[in-house]
């Protein structure tokens, strides 16, 4: 049975980034597409894909579906941001192409920011799936964890600046609604990278607007090799070269921030651990030179080992080094 469309209910707009993913893109559309919430616009945006994805959206045959395409490939950051800028709902939601939502996570999180208008987010709790989208129940409670999301009550935080980008327990790109007029768009930045989600977190918090958490897992998150968690985890030395710049970018920002002073010297460690995983990108690429000077600007705040470990190599002879760097 279809829900009937009700007047009433606000404009939810759905934003797809997507990059050459044609299966799960599948997946993720058809997961928006079935929202028991029915005011949606589903915006996916495309990002110079080698292989244009018109043909799997008008497969749909949802008047819904909005096509954006690139021309050329712009990277994460920006081919979000633009989407996000076209949305007209009056909520925003990401959803990654490799990602799944459950039918009704639109009609459990948008009704919460509709009967609060303190409310910036509504976020909930997610589970971790495999590349054949089979949830791993272990994988799934230690992400809960990791967040600290076990430690989160059903209900509202407000100012949720520690919870948000601190212990970084919303998902913004998974499983969180936005009240879009909430947030200073024009703020969003290219530097932010495959940080957008921290940083769209960031500008929602900011003004001290609240956050309404349920503790319902209704994404699942998909982990797989070409995901950019697993990449910049990795070894891929261009993915420690993107996470690196920018972290120094978004931790930079917070630390500046007069509301965050509280954080600051956690920011702060953020900071310095984020030019310390740039440099490691740049010795993986064999950029020696360019390398040394965030070590050096690591080392005179802090001792650190892995800095130290680093800066070490960055002085032997590059054969020596290439191979210390590949068993590490």
């Amino acid at each position: 049975m279809q829900l009937q469309h009700h007047s009433n209910e606000p404009l939810v707009s759905v934003i797809i980034p997507t990059y050459h993913r044609p299966d799960y893109l599948k997946e993720a559309i058809k997961s928006a597409v079935n929202q028991t919430y029915k005011n949606i616009e589903i915006i996916v945006s495309d990002d110079a894909s080698p292989e244009n994805p018109q043909k799997i959206i008008e497969s749909f045959q949802d008047p819904r579906i909005r096509f954006r395409r690139n021309s050329k490939n712009l990277g994460i950051s920006l081919n979000v941001i633009g989407a996000f800028q076209e949305a007209k709902g009056k909520y925003v939601a990401s959803l990654n192409d490799d990602d799944v939502w459950n039918d009704d996570l639109l009609e459990k999180l948008v009704p919460q920011l509709e009967a609060n208008p303190n409310l910036v987010v509504a976020f909930s709790d997610h589970y971790i799936m495999d590349p054949d989208g089979k949830i791993n129940h272990a994988a799934t409670e230690e992400n809960t964890q990791r967040w600290k999301r076990d430690q989160l009550k059903e209900g509202i935080y407000q100012p949720f600046y520690e919870i948000g980008i601190v212990h970084q327990a919303v998902p913004s790109a998974v499983a969180t609604v936005i009240r879009k007029d909430a947030i200073e768009w024009d703020d969003f930045q290219p530097q932010m990278g495959p940080f957008w989600d921290l940083y769209l977190t960031y500008l929602a918090c900011r003004n001290g607007g609240g956050a309404y958490y349920s503790p319902e897992r209704l994404a699942r998150y998909r982990v797989h090799s070409q995901s950019e968690s697993m990449i910049s985890g990795g070894v891929s030395s261009q993915a420690n070269i993107r996470a690196g710049k920018a972290g120094i970018f978004c931790f930079r920002k917070f630390m500046e921030d007069q509301r965050l002073q509280e954080f600051k010297d956690y920011f702060q460690e953020k900071w310095l651990q984020a030019h310390t995983t740039l440099a490691i990108g740049l010795l993986r690429s064999e950029q020696v030179k360019e390398a040394r000077p965030y070590l050096l600007h690591v080392l005179r705040q802090k001792f650190n080992f892995k800095t130290v470990a680093a800066f070490v190599l960055s002085l032997i002879p590059q054969p020596l080094a290439r191979k210390l760097l590949a068993s590490s």
